[in-house]
């Protein structure tokens, strides 16, 4: 299977079991399928918005880290103080081989992750407020694990910010004052290869 085609796979998946199992079968040939197929690109700006807001002592939360590929450039710009999560155990087999995570645990976004209550100083999280993957709620934890104080910066595909419901549940927590908007880039091709009319954004919001 083409990695074109994994994609659209891997976003029909019905469940998270499913999903969770698709990647696992995925994750040896995901970084190669992903360059050379997709030119994917959304990590780097993730991590260029959330590098103004962190230092190298913070502890960091990688949500959804796949094969650590957002760590390995988060490691490189300093920072070693970082966990990674995902509901894959063969993406996270894969990210443990970057050596750059001091914990890697199995959860998935969308349940109640098994974190302390404000206990990052960032949280991370790119490809996975996408089709098929972690809903809005997924966020509600997001902010409870992150400190006040803190920032979350994360990828979100354009075409679903309204009709999936998340622009509702940004501007509830807004509105309820758990965290505001520090900065929203314009759209831009995250994978401009593969999927040439997908867009994405990257929101970064400090936790209140």
């Amino acid at each position: 299977m083409e990695g074109q085609n994994k994609v659209q796979w891997i976003y029909s998946s019905a469940n998270n079991n499913e999903l969770s199992s698709r990647y696992d079968e995925w994750a040896s040939d995901y970084e190669t399928d992903l360059a050379n197929d997709f030119e994917w690109n959304g990590h780097v700006r993730a991590v260029e918005s959330l590098l103004p807001y962190i230092n190298s002592d913070s502890l960091i939360l990688d949500a959804g880290a796949g094969t650590g590929l957002v760590g390995l450039l988060l490691n490189q710009a300093g920072c070693t103080n970082l966990v990674a999560m995902d509901l894959s155990t063969g993406m996270l087999e894969q990210a443990s081989k970057k050596q750059v995570y001091a914990e890697l645990h199995q959860m998935v976004m969308g349940e109640r992750l098994e974190f302390p209550s404000d206990h990052f100083d960032a949280t991370i999280t790119v490809g996975v407020l996408t089709i098929g993957h972690a809903p809005p709620t997924s966020l509600d934890e997001l902010v409870r694990v992150t400190k006040p104080g803190g920032y979350i910066a994360f990828s979100l595909r354009s075409d679903i910010y309204e009709p999936d419901g998340f622009k509702a549940k940004q501007d509830s927590l807004s509105s309820a004052q758990k965290w505001e908007l520090v900065e929203c880039t314009d759209a831009f091709k995250a994978l401009p290869k593969g999927e040439p009319d997908a867009y994405h954004q990257i929101w970064v919001y400090r936790v209140l």
